[in-house]
């Protein structure tokens, strides 16, 4: 495809990304992350006149969890984030909520420029795999992997 100006427009390539957890370098050896994804549930509705077509409205949005993988190495970023779920709810008394971070994901063209930017917001980590599953007879790259609910998303410009 060509825009007005004659020059090629390619998609995207889905290997190159960064993502940021509160800070300003990016998370060191994520390999794979899930879709960003939300679901609006449809509700029917019946005009008194008109009983015979249901009209569709709006009802509420549903931010599906991402999915982070990381090659298993001696970083522990995953898994003190994983922790801090844990140490909240042993210390319920805490007033703030230090497990939840926003996190930033940057889209880059083959170049390596940003070309897109989301934040996520309140996100928190609800499941954690410290360890895959071994097989000696495998030759692949053992992956850790942490499941985030977030409380929304948007496109940051």
């Amino acid at each position: 495809m060509v825009d007005a100006n004659g020059k090629k427009i390619l998609p995207y390539r889905n290997f190159k990304f960064h993502v940021f957890f509160d800070k300003a370098s990016p998370v060191a050896l994520v390999s794979k992350m899930g879709a960003l994804k939300r679901t609006t549930e449809v509700l029917d509705w019946r005009e008194g006149g008109d009983s015979n077509s249901p009209r569709k409205l709006a009802g509420k949005t549903k931010y599906e969890p991402v999915t982070l993988e990381q090659g298993l190495s001696l970083d522990t970023e995953f898994e003190d984030w994983a922790n801090r779920v844990n140490d909240f709810g042993v210390h319920l008394a805490q007033k703030d909520n230090d497990f939840r971070k926003e996190i930033r994901v940057e889209v880059l063209d083959l170049d390596g420029n940003v070309v897109l930017k989301y934040k996520l917001h309140r996100c928190w980590v609800s499941e954690y795999t410290a360890i895959p599953d071994f097989d000696a007879n495998a030759n692949a790259v053992a992956i850790k992997s942490i499941k985030i609910e977030n409380e929304g998303w948007e496109k940051d410009v």
